[in-house]
């Protein structure tokens, strides 16, 4: 068991605590409010129980990136640790994050240093179809027993990637319209398949589509890479036709449809905000769009497309587009409940509350700004990270 005590607990639910505690038992929050109804039962200095005196520090749920390539593309290693894209062929959608992420990525001490407790990871945007994405913890060494939700999304992609990927090599899609027919085409076998297996399940299966089936119910989402606003809404277009549900990862030009965003219903992850405009369809990324989004009514988060700009830069880039015009409460928002919500595990994540995972970070500030330091990451009960130098745990 640990238990947090005399924190100032956000639990980004309805309800805040100057002077809180928070339970954790067998890796699941079953207790949480004010220090005047705490009950220590005897249970403080026993063996079998941690008691971490936040002493007035924040204390809010574990951060949460919605969108990155964390384990998948290695940082310092090269064309060896690179297995984002697989750019033979141009739809992919059997190919599996799980099976390409590696947990001894440096980034994951990062994510842990950050307080960030999970993430989304999976294939880049090279393919009009690039696999499918998984939702895992960021501490441990076997993925699978990091995983929290998998498959989480199918990844498919619109734009100036696949064209260009593809037009190096002579093959279609080396058009938007091409890009569009890829994946109608794509969709409606697909579909096919789910009818004739529903008809008959006997039916021998099919692997290759036999990914689709979680999308085509409504169980996780497309995963949809655009930037322009032309894509983005050719996303939407192509998501109604066939009653999908969706992301829109990146959405570097919503802010100038917000009103059609708002009508199309699907949340946005925005981002990368921090890298260089180093391609024309990102010619309008900005930091203010996350906020204009929110503020037009459609659920955002904000991400960091690890390893585009790094993963520990998660909560500054939240505190960057509160800088530019986001409410400050919408920021913590943006990757804690938000990506929570927008990713498929908020029964779990995304809020302090009884019954979720016990997934915690103590700061000595606002995560946002940027002298803020990660004091405690608490995953599942169990302390993953803690700052040795501040001696906050002694």
């Amino acid at each position: 068991m640990l238990e947090i005590v005399h924190g100032n607990i956000k639990t980004m639910e309805e309800r805040d605590y100057d002077d809180g505690y928070l339970r954790i038992e067998d890796g699941r929050i079953t207790a949480l409010g004010d220090m005047r109804e705490y009950d220590a039962s005897g249970r403080r200095g026993t063996e079998d129980v941690r008691v971490i005196d936040a002493r007035g520090n924040l204390v809010m749920p574990g951060i949460i990136e919605a969108h990155c390539h964390m384990g998948i593309t290695e940082e310092k290693k090269g064309r060896e640790g690179d297995d984002c894209n697989e750019t033979v062929d141009p739809v992919t959608p059997y190919l599996r994050a799980v099976d390409a992420i590696n947990p001894m990525d440096d980034a994951f001490h990062d994510a842990l240093k950050a307080g960030i407790t999970a993430a989304m990871i999976g294939p880049g945007s090279a393919n009009v179809v690039g696999g499918q994405f998984a939702f895992l913890k960021t501490h441990g060494r076997c993925v699978d027993e990091m995983v929290v939700k998998a498959p989480a999304a199918m990844k498919v992609a619109f734009g100036e990637n696949p064209k260009t990927n593809y037009a190096e090599q002579n093959i279609s899609p080396v058009t938007r319209m091409a890009i569009a027919a890829r994946l109608r085409e794509e969709l409606t076998r697909a579909r096919a398949y789910e009818k004739k297996i529903a008809e008959d399940p006997e039916t021998e299966r099919d692997f290759r589509y036999e990914c689709w089936l979680p999308v085509l119910r409504g169980e996780i989402p497309l995963k949809a890479h655009a930037h322009r606003a032309d894509d983005i809404l050719t996303a939407v277009r192509i998501a109604k036709e066939f009653g999908l549900k969706m992301t829109l990862d990146h959405c570097s030009e919503g802010h100038l449809i917000v009103g059609e965003l708002k009508e199309a219903g699907f949340p946005a992850i925005v981002g990368p905000d921090m890298a260089s405009r180093n391609k024309i369809e990102v010619r309008n990324m900005a930091f203010k769009t996350a906020g204009l989004l929110s503020k037009g009514g459609i659920l955002t988060a904000v991400t960091t497309d690890h390893p585009i700009s790094k993963i520990q830069f998660l909560p500054i880039c939240a505190g960057l587009a509160v800088k530019e015009g986001m409410e400050m409460e919408e920021g913590l928002r943006a990757i804690t409940i938000n990506p929570a919500k927008i990713c498929g595990v908020d029964d779990r994540l995304g809020s302090l509350a009884v019954g979720k995972d016990g997934d915690a970070v103590i700061f000595d500030g606002n995560p946002m700004e940027v002298f803020t330091r990660t004091l405690c990451t608490v995953i599942e009960g169990k302390i993953v990270y803690y700052d040795e130098e501040c001696g906050f745990l002694c």
